[in-house]
């Protein structure tokens, strides 16, 4: 049975059901430029794979380079100015926070997502001090499927990856938590295509709600998803 000391998440899709607030950013460029809004199901998940996939969702993949980064920087803009309007914890996120602190286990992010963006949304959800360590996109000159962001978090907080878990909704995530040499879980519930097979990824289990944490914790990982 591993001993887990710390526990790390990605934001987007996995700690943070930041789906809602990303989805209105786009609806509101979509309309800006005289096209129709996209049904949330749609957007949310897509979330995960980032703001460029977004405006590529919502505009083509053929608008030139020029066009895209415009629109890149207005959705972004739109985004940041309602970064925590209908944002939230993911049911049970709060108790399974909650616990590890009370166990003294400690928790932190490790995110694509650029700090501007990852630093106030986290202090408008109360969770910024709480984190043991947050990493974002721009932390390093490297970041996810690359193991860089989650050994430097290990580094941040004091302990080995092969003690940690990261936990995340995109390929990337396992893909860079198996390479840093950390126990890693597939978060079920986040923003997964319905053409993706997380099965697929070689995670080591299968959150399908954070309240099913506290029994991985507790029962160690043994590999194999589930």
């Amino acid at each position: 049975m591993a001993e887990i000391e710390a526990v790390l998440f990605d934001l987007d899709g996995t700690l943070v059901d930041t789906a809602p607030d990303m989805v209105n950013a786009l609806n509101a460029l979509l309309q800006q430029e005289g096209r129709q809004p996209l049904p949330y199901g749609r957007v949310r998940n897509h979330v995960s794979k980032g703001a460029s996939a977004l405006i590529r969702l919502g505009f083509g993949q053929t608008i030139d380079d020029a066009t895209r980064l415009g629109l890149l920087e207005r959705f972004l803009a739109l985004y940041s100015e309602n970064l925590c309007v209908e944002s939230g914890l993911f049911t049970g996120m709060a108790e399974a926070l909650a616990g590890f602190e009370q166990q003294g286990t400690v928790w932190g992010v490790v995110t694509n997502k650029p700090g501007w963006l990852t630093g106030p949304l986290l202090q408008q959800l109360g969770l910024l001090q709480r984190a043991g360590c947050v990493i974002s996109g721009d932390s390093l000159d490297k970041k996810k499927p690359d193991p860089a962001p989650l050994l430097h978090a290990c580094d941040t907080i004091g302990v080995i990856a092969e003690n940690t878990v990261y936990i995340g909704d995109d390929e990337r995530d396992i893909v860079a938590g198996k390479a840093a040499g950390m126990h890693t879980l597939v978060a079920s519930y986040g923003y997964i295509n319905s053409d993706e097979d997380p099965l697929s990824w070689g995670a080591d289990g299968m959150l399908h709600s954070a309240a099913e944490l506290q029994h991985w914790l507790a029962n160690g990982f043994t590999g194999g998803a589930q």
